[in-house]
């Protein structure tokens, strides 16, 4: 039996409503949305539409005609950044940015746009708000940082990087697709101008699915053009939203999946949701820290982390711990920069990088008991060595 803890990846198993929904719409429903009059289109599109309204709900959205589905969340965040930045405009982010925020900057950076990467000091690689705000410009248009890193589990604080943002009249991009559906975004609150995030992780939805939130405020220019099922006498693409931004079949099958998903979610709601993550990553983190050998990455309190550890052992490589807990203990973990570099210089881990292990509400103490007799094992056998 396979113990699943690769969830900051892609959440597995997913809630049994989920295929329950997409089995539904494959053998029951099937048309395309928004493309036709008959009632199998009628029936898709609203499925699709009740998926916005449950986001809507989940990140207190007021109109969930400004969310736009795209395939992921590096998809949406592209979308965003590609939409908003010009040459002459500046950028700030941080140093613990996954690829999919950092190579659109590097991107963005070498037409033009300028960028300030701000420090998340150790020994909890928290984002320096002093420094952050210090680093605004005349010219600073955006703020661009992830929620929740993938790496070393910090969470930041989002509601205080919008009061920056606010006080000085920028835009807030915020990359959610580590803690959308475990953690309270709440977009009006913390002042999120744009939101991205995936269905594949938290939201327990297939892959393939996800999404960006734009306030009505910002006007993104558009990456691509197309279909709609809008306006189709007019060879212009519609201005209104999501249209402007959404060309082409969406994922449909997918998104009554990712609706399930996200309607579990607040079924069970976040509270219980978080609590039980919690308990999880304390037993998680009490149990490495007793291994002898074993040196945990980043924040010492599972309330103020995602729930995933990065770990080192001493003499023995990050890619051989994985290899091990996959082929003899049928431990699916993820080994080495897990997409995300900068952290990793910023950590001290590049370029081998750290054994992460990441849990979800789906798993259970007995697989995290599981997971450390594994660890202690290969630690005893590196002393015999």
């Amino acid at each position: 039996m396979v113990i699943y803890m690769d969830n900051a990846a892609t959440s597995y198993p997913k809630p049994k409503e989920v295929l329950a929904a997409m089995n539904h719409f494959f053998h029951e429903i099937g048309g395309n949305p928004g493309r036709s009059g008959h009632r199998l289109s009628l029936e898709s599109g609203e499925i699709v539409y009740d998926t916005r309204d449950a986001l809507a709900q989940l990140f207190n959205i007021e109109d969930p005609l400004q969310i736009v589905f795209t395939l992921n969340a590096t998809m949406a965040v592209n979308t965003a950044l590609s939409g908003l930045l010009k040459p002459g405009d500046h950028v700030v982010t941080s140093v613990l940015e996954h690829n999919s925020v950092a190579r659109p900057l590097r991107h963005l950076e070498d037409n033009g746009v300028e960028l300030t990467r701000v420090s998340c000091p150790a020994p909890n690689y928290q984002l320096d708000l002093v420094q952050l705000e210090k680093s605004i410009r005349k010219n600073t248009r955006l703020i661009a940082i992830l929620h929740g890193s993938n790496v070393v589990g910090t969470v930041f604080p989002l509601e205080e990087v919008g009061k920056i943002a606010q006080k000085h009249g920028v835009y807030f991009l915020v990359d959610a697709a580590q803690t959308a559906g475990a953690y309270t975004i709440d977009v009006q609150k913390a002042g999120i101008h744009l939101l991205a995030f995936t269905g594949h992780k938290g939201l327990f939805g297939p892959q393939g699915t996800g999404g960006l939130y734009v306030d009505p405020k910002v006007k993104l220019e558009k990456l691509y053009r197309g279909g709609t099922g809008s306006m189709s006498e007019a060879d212009r693409q519609p201005e209104f939203m999501p249209d402007s931004l959404e060309s082409g079949t969406p994922n449909a099958m997918g998104l009554a999946g990712l609706g399930a998903g996200v309607h579990f979610i607040l079924k069970e709601g976040l509270t219980k949701i978080r609590e039980k993550e919690i308990e999880l990553t304390n037993s998680l983190m009490r149990g490495l820290t007793d291994i002898p050998g074993i040196k945990i990455i980043g924040e010492e309190k599972a309330q103020n982390r995602m729930p995933l550890v990065s770990f080192l052992m001493e003499h023995v490589s990050p890619s051989t711990i994985g290899e091990i807990l996959d082929e003899r203990y049928n431990i699916m973990t993820r080994v080495g920069l897990h997409c995300s570099p900068w952290a990793h210089e910023t950590m001290g881990t590049y370029p081998e990088g750290t054994v992460r292990i990441s849990l979800s509400y789906l798993n259970t103490l007995s697989e995290v008991d599981t997971l450390l007799e594994a660890v202690r094992e290969i630690t005893r056998e590196e002393v015999r060595v």
